[in-house]
């Protein structure tokens, strides 16, 4: 039986659930690519050969090994015209560890009811014509799966919008222990993802046994009834706002994109189902800025965390010097409130001073650790600290323990992260040396992977944003 488990943001990755870019990417055009969440088109051949690929590549030699190692050569000569990376092709990897989503949509297709049902679902909230319906069911798994995320049919017309945000697994859904929970997207371009999600973790046979362990958020009143002024009371959720952080503690954010009413009916959830005993509500500003809170902090040893130095206890301190200048500074909308409830007394929220004050807290109280070391985007330097943030430099992936990826274009914070006693290694020399075994992925330490962003970057979300862990060793 396929188990999955999360309890940490660092424990050892051992299963992990992602969507390569499809052509829908290819088929943002700039009078759209706001309503899609995107602030730029990016180029697919560029992003998929010279980007992606190397991610996958990655993951495969720290989770499956056995399906790349010795075959590189193999896999990346241009006559295999990347059948290993395509979801579609019989030669697709079909890693049970590195799990595409594509490849299961297509697997839950193959069964004609739910075939069917989905077809129908998709055609009413696109408004397809009842002959496009038809169209779709006269189409085999595969290329339906393939259709169904980006829009495109099998004569190359475009059916429906496609769905590019899809590459952002983190936001279908997030692991709780073993649980499941649901995203509510904010954004219309989202609906398609979390309906497409919802059919394949209720029927693919992997996630079989775990029906009774997802988690969906509902709305107490219908939203069509809900003021405009009183969104917060709208249930919306995105995985990028949920954090297992440790064994009994999960810190859930209230942003642009998740409202304080999801927080708080996750929060009850949890608590209900006794998964922790402490929930931490991190409020960040609702802006395009910083969309969730994977994008201002994230988690890459137990003592170590990288952040947007914008909420770091020195930038507070500053703001509440007597200056007038600063006193306007404090009174803006960049600002972060902390609290922290525990399941034995839900009336008396603990409250924190920064979101620094938390981390620190984490790694003291959850981790053990004497001493706590903060790395800040940009190494705090004005204006790469705001130039980084915005390229994803706090969206940091750990593959283990002080082992994550990041944007090569992040100089500065890179920089840091070696000052602080990281290695930097460049993906393509890594996977080199993995392949001919001039290291191993179990001696890699304390090192920050360094990842080509020149299109990526531009699709606004870094590797935390692109991945769903499902399964992480206990650390």
């Amino acid at each position: 039986m396929f188990h999955f488990n999360i309890t940490s943001e660092i424990g050892q990755l051992t299963k992990i659930l992602i969507h390569s870019p499809d052509n829908g990417l290819g088929k943002v055009v700039p009078s759209k690519a706001q309503d899609w969440l995107f602030e730029d088109i990016v180029h697919l051949d560029t992003i998929r050969r010279e980007e992606y690929d190397h991610y996958i590549k990655l993951l495969m030699y720290f989770l499956d090994p056995k399906k790349i190692k010795g075959r590189l050569k193999e896999i990346d000569a241009p006559e295999s015209n990347r059948v290993f990376y395509q979801p579609s092709h019989n030669d697709f990897h079909r890693s049970e560890h590195v799990i595409e989503l594509q490849w299961l949509l297509a697997e839950v297709l193959s069964d004609k009811l739910l075939c069917s049902q989905i077809i129908a679902s998709v055609c009413a909230i696109e408004g397809c014509t009842h002959s496009t319906q038809e169209l779709l069911q006269t189409y085999s798994p595969s290329e339906l799966a393939s259709c169904l995320l980006s829009g495109t049919g099998n004569d190359k017309s475009v059916l429906f919008a496609p769905i590019p945000n899809f590459i952002f697994t983190r936001d279908i859904g997030i692991v709780i222990k073993d649980h499941i929970v649901l995203n509510k997207p904010a954004k219309i371009a989202r609906h398609r993802e979390a309906l497409l999600a919802k059919y394949i973790f209720f029927y693919h046979p992997i996630f079989s046994g775990s029906r009774e362990n997802i988690i969906e958020l509902h709305q107490n009143r219908p939203a069509f009834l809900i003021p405009d002024n009183h969104s917060e009371s709208i249930i919306t959720l995105e995985g990028g706002d949920v954090m297992m952080i440790s064994e009994d503690h999960l810190i859930i954010g209230i942003s642009e994109r998740t409202s304080a009413a999801a927080a708080a009916q996750l929060a009850e959830k949890v608590f209900e189902k006794n998964l922790v005993s402490k929930v931490s509500m991190v409020s960040i500003p609702h802006k395009r800025d910083y969309m969730h809170i994977d994008t201002i902090f994230t988690q890459v040893k137990k003592n170590v965390w990288v952040m947007m130095g914008l909420f770091s206890e020195q930038m507070i301190n500053q703001h509440n010097s007597v200056s007038i200048e600063k006193f306007l500074i404090s009174k803006s909308e960049d600002q972060v409130s902390v609290m922290q409830f525990t399941k034995r007394d839900l009336t008396e929220p603990k409250y924190f001073s920064s979101l620094e004050a938390l981390l620190r807290n984490i790694s003291i109280h959850d981790f053990g650790c004497d001493e706590v070391q903060i790395i800040f985007s940009g190494n705090n330097e004005y204006p790469y600290s705001a130039r980084e943030q915005w390229t994803d430099s706090c969206n940091l992936l750990a593959l283990k323990e002080g082992v994550v990826l990041s944007y090569d274009r992040n100089e500065k914070t890179n920089a840091a992260f070696e000052q602080a006693g990281f290695s930097l290694v460049r993906v393509q020399d890594l996977i080199q040396d993995l392949e001919m075994d001039r290291i191993s992925a179990d001696d890699i330490k304390d090192t920050v992977i360094l990842m080509p962003s020149a299109e990526l970057s531009r699709a606004r979300g870094g590797f935390h944003c692109m991945s769903m862990p499902l399964n992480r060793s206990k650390i």
